[in-house]
């Protein structure tokens, strides 16, 4: 080979070696609705809120059971509230077949400026009123094809992309249906990298899908305890964050200040701050009651919770881990 032709074909090599590179780079993201965005950008977080549900049933929703101009005129004022009291984003927990419209949430995070996360998956608390006849009847496998796909397409119709996985189990030990949820969403963590969010009746349930979760290879980080303070045994809350999951605390209201008070500071003095989520699980805009039922604000975090936090000692920068720190971690994902 002359020195041209050697030139030439190194040239060739180096340049097949740069596009190899940049294709195989990994970039971290969040998903909105609006779309992927930096993780920097999530801001403060409320990480389980629900803008509206119906609670009809899987087998009874159809189209038309409520009015979208109706539940995005009711939404929006609470929502730009939110932002207003240093809210960046929210993300949505309704599960399908329980009122999950992501094109109305678009509408609605265009319109407030607060950016929303919806999600993919299959509710089987409440007795599995909310799983669907084909939840049944298909596999683990099958599922969580059909949550691989509105990740890469978007959900249908709208496109919009999920950036979190949401089931939901009863108490424990796991029904039949309650693990095969489970298994659906260890397989769609494992090709999407979203995090796996599960309503959880009990702490028994929430170890048993610590341990299904592993026995699949999904590394406890990948998964969140939701409604942990309903568990009054706080010694399953170290035992989760032990093994590596995120404990969630919701609920937060007046009612509950106190008590999530002392959750939260249980949680600090035993170290693991960095394992915690804190939010409302407020709203809704309800189908089937006459104007949607008495919405409830997600601002009371903001403004009275995390001051009342301050003065029982946690730092600026504790804070700052809880509604940033934390929620960023969970749902940054790589592509």
């Amino acid at each position: 080979m002359n020195r041209r032709n050697f030139l030439a074909a190194a040239s060739a090599g180096v340049l097949a070696i740069s596009r190899q590179a940049k294709t195989s780079v990994v970039h971290a993201q969040a998903m909105t609705v609006l779309g992927a965005i930096a993780p920097a950008q999530l801001g403060r977080t409320l990480i389980h809120e629900h803008i509206m549900v119906d609670f009809i049933g899987a087998e009874a929703t159809r189209p038309g059971r409520y009015d979208p101009e109706e539940v995005f005129s009711k939404a929006l004022p609470p929502l730009q509230q939110v932002k207003a009291a240093g809210c960046s984003t929210l993300v949505d927990c309704t599960p399908a077949y329980i009122g999950r419209d992501a094109a109305l949430l678009r509408r609605l995070s265009q319109a407030s400026g607060l950016q929303i996360v919806t999600n993919t998956g299959l509710y089987g608390a409440a007795h599995e009123k909310y799983v669907p006849r084909f939840g049944y009847t298909e596999s683990a496998q099958q599922l969580a094809a059909r949550w691989v796909r509105e990740f890469e397409d978007g959900i249908w119709p709208s496109g919009v992309r999920p950036g979190i996985i949401k089931i939901g189990v009863n108490s424990g030990p796991l029904s039949e249906i309650d693990a095969k949820l489970v298994k659906a969403a260890a397989m769609t963590h494992e090709q999407t990298g979203l995090t796996i969010a599960s309503h959880t009746g009990d702490g028994i349930a929430a170890m048993a899908q610590i341990a299904a979760l592993k026995s699949y290879g999904v590394a406890p980080a990948g998964f969140i305890w939701v409604h942990a303070q309903n568990e009054a045994d706080t010694q399953l809350h170290l035992r989760a964050v032990e093994a590596g999951a995120w404990v969630e605390f919701d609920g937060i209201s007046a009612a509950t200040a106190k008590k999530h008070v002392e959750l939260v500071l249980g949680m600090k003095h035993a170290g693991y701050l960095g394992r915690l989520l804190l939010s409302q699980d407020s709203g809704w805009y309800h189908v089937g009651e006459p104007g949607g039922g008495n919405f409830q604000p997600y601002d009371f975090l903001f403004t009275e919770f995390l001051p009342l936090l301050g003065r029982s000692g946690l730092s600026e920068k504790e804070i700052e881990t809880l509604m940033v720190r934390n929620p960023r971690a969970v749902l940054t994902t790589h592509c």
